[in-house]
Order: structure tokens, then sequence, then C-alpha cells
């Protein structure tokens, strides 16, 4: 793939002051021609699959004293939220080497590291691509975000002694939580307690509670690949998935921003500083300890 635009960016503070990094990997919007050539679907179902607007969302974060990591390719070219050779082989003219994985459940589901369709169910491709191309997507996008990922990681814990990733994420606005009906506003995910302490978990909830917002935790989303492979509360690095409902903030049939755009991403900050705030008075304590 050749690109005129830059893959992703940090957006750096003018120190690190906060042991937060913040990921976005989905909010990506600039497609490269030669995939929309690809492409059957049009500029709109294209784009179902973003999580629109979600680094802007979250753009306070230099300010508080983190890094933002942001890709500015979409998830509908490659998912870095994925292992890294989640193949499908019904998109492909070659068969795949032995070691992808292309079994499991987001696969299956049309959703692996190069997805096969976007999230409303409809088909990229009209026709099958080749391996290589895949291949040349994960070599050049997938592996030099997590390389610069991880560095941002390592960092945030050397200097800290702990970090905590916050993972990005927007949500289509007619999800539910299975056997209550209830339309969460934000999901924390911290698959299931096990990439993040309990009390990092439970304060999040509680903050976006006392903003106003319906939070719930792990249902029915309770982090992807990113969350579960940087998060080692053991370690002393937690990871979080935060979803938004993207209903809150977009159309989401024009894609268009509501007006209360800027209110919430004003929401998000102050549940940021709250964070913030929580992880410097508990830093060093059994509080942010492995259970």
């Amino acid at each position: 793939m050749t690109s005129d635009f830059e893959l992703f960016e940090v957006r750096e503070p003018e120190a690190q002051s906060i042991p937060f990094v913040y990921n976005s990997p989905h909010s990506g919007r600039r497609y490269p021609v030669s995939f929309l050539e690809q492409s059957q679907l049009d500029g709109i179902s294209i784009r179902r699959s973003e999580d629109h607007f979600v680094d802007e969302l979250f753009s306070a974060a230099p300010r508080m004293g983190a890094p933002l990591l942001m890709a500015h390719f979409p998830r509908a070219y490659v998912d870095v939220n994925r292992e890294p050779y989640e193949l499908d082989p019904r998109m492909f003219s070659e068969s795949l080497p032995s070691y992808a994985n292309s079994q499991s459940p987001r696969v299956v589901g049309g959703l692996g590291t190069i997805p096969r369709i976007v999230a409303e169910n409809m088909e990229i491709y009209g026709r099958r691509i080749t391996l290589a191309e895949a291949m040349e997507r994960i070599d050049r996008c997938y592996k030099p975000y997590h390389v610069c990922l991880r560095r941002l990681i390592a960092r945030t814990h050397a200097r800290f002694g702990f970090g905590v990733l916050i993972d990005c994420h927007s949500m289509p606005g007619n999800i539910r939580v299975a056997g209550s009906g209830v339309r969460p506003d934000f999901i924390v995910g911290d698959r299931y307690g096990t990439s993040a302490s309990a009390e990092l978990s439970h304060a999040a909830l509680q903050f976006l509670e006392e903003l106003g917002f319906n939070a719930v935790r792990n249902k029915p989303y309770a982090g992807g690949f990113i969350t579960e492979h940087y998060g080692r509360p053991a370690r002393g690095l937690h990871a979080l998935q935060i979803e938004v409902n993207r209903s809150l903030y977009i159309d989401e049939a024009s894609l268009q921003k509501r007006p209360d755009f800027d209110a919430l991403a004003g929401s998000i900050s102050i549940f940021m500083e709250q964070m913030a705030a929580f992880v410097e008075d508990y830093a060093g304590e059994t509080a942010l300890a492995a259970e």
C-alpha cells in the first residue's frame, strides 16, 4: 500500500504528568483510494464500522498530561483491535498460512483483522482479494501501530511504576443490555475483571453515572484484543475499554455531529480528570493491585 497520509498519530502532552495512555484505534477516517475502488459500498456505508469522532471526544488527553494515540486508517481497511492474523479464508484468492486464526468468533462474524463486512453486515468486497494485500496492510499499518502503543505503555509504566490504558470506542445507538432492555450510554469493559482492577472499573462507572449517564460494565462489550493483550493488573498495567453510545453525539444516518457534541466532549473531559485524580490518590496502594 502506498499512502499520501500519515497512518496514525500520537498527540503528546508537553510533559506526561499522569500514568495514562489514551488510544483510539477505530476512529480513522482517511480511506485509501485503492481500497475505495475495491469496495462495492458507497461512501457512507463503508464508514459504518468507524468509531466516529471518538478521537475528538477524548482529545483533552494531551492537555491533561497523557498521550493520545489514534489511527488515521479506517477499521474497515485493517482492524488493530484483533490478533495480527485473524483472517477469513472466504475473503482470499489463496490459502491462508498455518499460523492464521481463521476460526475465531470475530472472523466467523466477518470482523477479523482484515474485515469482510462493515458493522451492519454489508459485504465490503465484490470479489476475493489477494493474501499479499492483507499481509501488506498488516505490515504497514497493524504492526507499526502496536509497536507504537507498546512503547507508550512501557514508557508510562517505567516512569510512574504503573499505567492505565484507556481504549476508546463507540457503539451503535440500538445496543441493549441482554435481559434488561437497558440502553447504555457508556460501557466500561475490563475483560470481566482480568484487564484492570475492580476498583478502577467501579470508579469509572461511578464517575460516568454521577455525570448523568447510564453506564454498565462488560455487557455487551467486555473489551477486545487490545484490552485483553495489554491489561496486566498483577504487573501494574490496567486496561479499560470505554464504549460511547453514538446516538449521544451523531446522527447515525448522516454521520454528522449533533449540536450537543461539544457538551458530551466536555463531560468526557471531566470524566478523564476524575479518573486521573482517582489514580493519583490510589497510586501505589493495594486498591490497584490484582485481586
